[in-house]
């Protein structure tokens, strides 16, 4: 059975976006493994997959992945009050300045790109303009969830690329420090992918009043890189 032309061309939406030639920023972050790393407290494949894992499941789950099907459902609706506050409430969540500052130049680079080639959607323009009025603050994951819509991908699959992307950029960020070799980065990712689908699973449908994250130890490291004196990362 083939694909449709519709079904294709969102295929390549999600190659497009997923692909780390986009131009995010997101190869700058490590999330606080440049830290970690300087101070010799993680060590190699099984430790990096950990943190990881510990992200997605305590962090950006309950999360960015709420806050973007939120999105999806009230973009849906055409109810644009509702995405301003989801972005106002996720970017109140983001307690790390570091992490909050490179999470909200993203979602804003991120909207400025794919404003440039999609022209025709109401709530990617409308969000743009609450950006540049200052009444929105384009946090990654909402802005992520609006250029996925307005790219017809679909909200699983946007999560999918959320959680997929995050990991991906972990495990580079490992790669350029020297802490692991390429088949360990790719052993990471494979192993990751049911935490990945779990963690969809159990977020997709949760609404904005629902989100919650706990991992103190995750924020006492990204506090940590951000007073570093010297780093190669943004996080």
């Amino acid at each position: 059975m083939y694909m449709n032309i519709d079904e294709i061309e969102q295929e390549l939406g999600v190659m497009q976006l997923s692909d780390s030639f986009f131009p995010t920023g997101i190869f700058a972050t490590s999330n606080g493994l440049e830290y970690l790393f300087s101070q010799n407290k993680i060590h190699g494949m099984t430790d990096l997959a950990e943190m990881v894992k510990i992200n997605i499941i305590q962090q950006i789950g309950p999360t960015d992945c709420i806050a973007l099907a939120d999105i999806f459902e009230n973009s849906n609706e055409g109810n644009f009050d509702r995405i301003i506050q989801a972005d106002n409430t996720l970017f109140a969540t983001k307690s790390i300045k570091e992490i909050r500052d490179a999470s909200v130049r993203s979602g804003i680079q991120l909207v400025k790109c794919v404003a440039e080639f999609v022209k025709d959607d109401k709530m990617l323009k409308q969000y743009q303009d609450s950006i540049l009025e200052k009444k929105a603050n384009g946090i990654f994951p909402v802005a992520f969830a609006i250029c996925c819509n307005a790219m017809k991908i679909k909200k699983e699959k946007s999560m999918m690329m959320m959680l997929y992307g995050f990991s991906v950029a972990v495990v580079g960020a490992a790669l350029r420090l020297g802490l692991i070799q390429h088949f360990e980065g790719q052993k990471i990712i494979h192993k990751i992918k049911p935490v990945i689908a779990q963690t969809i699973k159990e977020n997709s449908n949760k609404s904005l009043s629902e989100m919650w994250q706990f991992a103190p130890q995750m924020d006492v490291i990204q506090m940590s890189h951000e007073k570093m004196d010297s780093k190669m990362f943004i996080t």
